[in-house]
């Protein structure tokens, strides 16, 4: 017990980002909270992180530490959501924030069925593309399809995604399928772009992720518009599985490059560290991880 509270304090102490807004949150002296990073240290034998009373400078051993540390509380978090989703009544008010897309298609469509389990819930959907700030937006929960950066959420891993690039085989026997990436300057390519600038494609090659810049006469910042152009042949597009699984089972796309995929971009509901975690956030997070967890699911939904 000692242990695990030593590694939940050196993981408030980050997200807080000094000793003394640790030790406000949990209510208790901040020599209490130096004693805790000071006994954690001394176990492992290595410093942590640089720090005063005021503020933290991680160390490269803490910033490793920090991030099994985080995965630890994750799968804890995660074990207890399991435990207590089905023992207890959640209800009150439930804040989701979602990508635009992934939200209407994976996120929108389930939550009358959990409202139908939780009666005493009552639920704001946001569907929106901009990085939402949970602390100030008052979000609970928030859908994200990339991988945890901020030490102060937590994330628990809801479901696997890969990008693929996909077309119509209508257009590969018009133009060939590529065989390597330097072949995507002979094709049209459909790229997404955001804030007036135009997004790259990452791809695995030699060991190392790559970006590229890929050109095409059709631009959009809606990557439903992409989806669909894909589909009626007007060339290359690099989307996640989530979007065009069921496209792939039916025929309509296939995927080019696959020996090039970039690692998984997956899919996480992310949320404020807490103390203690609201049932009705506990229990939305363990129905959408059982939902997509279905064989079913990504063949019938997307």
């Amino acid at each position: 017990m000692d242990q695990f509270k030593q590694i939940s304090t050196f993981v408030e102490i980050v997200a807080r980002g000094s000793l003394s807004a640790a030790a406000r949150a949990e209510g208790i002296a901040p020599a209490m909270i130096g004693r805790r990073l000071d006994a954690l240290e001394e176990r492992l034998g290595v410093k942590l992180v640089q720090r005063t009373t005021r503020k933290i400078a991680l160390t490269a051993e803490g910033t490793s530490f920090l991030e099994d540390c985080q995965r630890i509380l994750s799968d804890l978090q995660q074990a207890e959501m399991a435990a207590s989703a089905g023992s207890a009544r959640a209800s009150g008010h439930l804040t989701i924030s979602a990508p635009a897309g992934f939200g209407r298609q994976h996120v929108a469509p389930l939550i009358p069925s959990f409202l139908a389990e939780h009666r005493d819930v009552h639920v704001t959907l946001n569907l929106n593309d901009r990085l939402a700030d949970l602390l100030t937006e008052g979000i609970d929960v928030a859908i994200r399809i990339a991988a945890l950066s901020d030490s102060s959420m937590v994330g628990v891993k809801l479901a696997e995604n890969q990008r693929v690039v996909v077309a119509s085989p209508a257009y590969l026997k018009r133009h060939g399928t590529p065989q390597s990436l330097d072949q995507l300057t002979s094709h049209n390519c459909l790229a997404i772009s955001s804030d007036g600038s135009q997004r790259g494609w990452t791809f695995r090659q030699n060991g190392k992720n790559v970006t590229l810049k890929v050109a095409g006469n059709m631009v959009c910042n809606d990557g439903e518009v992409l989806h669909d152009w894909a589909v009626s042949g007007k060339g290359l597009a690099w989307r996640s599985m989530w979007e065009v699984g069921s496209e792939l089972e039916a025929g309509q796309l296939v995927t080019v490059l696959d020996q090039f995929a970039a690692p998984g971009n997956d899919i996480y509901a992310v949320f404020v560290q807490r103390r203690h975690l609201p049932l009705r956030i506990r229990a939305f997070i363990e129905f959408l991880r059982h939902a997509y967890a279905l064989p079913d699911y990504w063949r019938k939904n997307d």
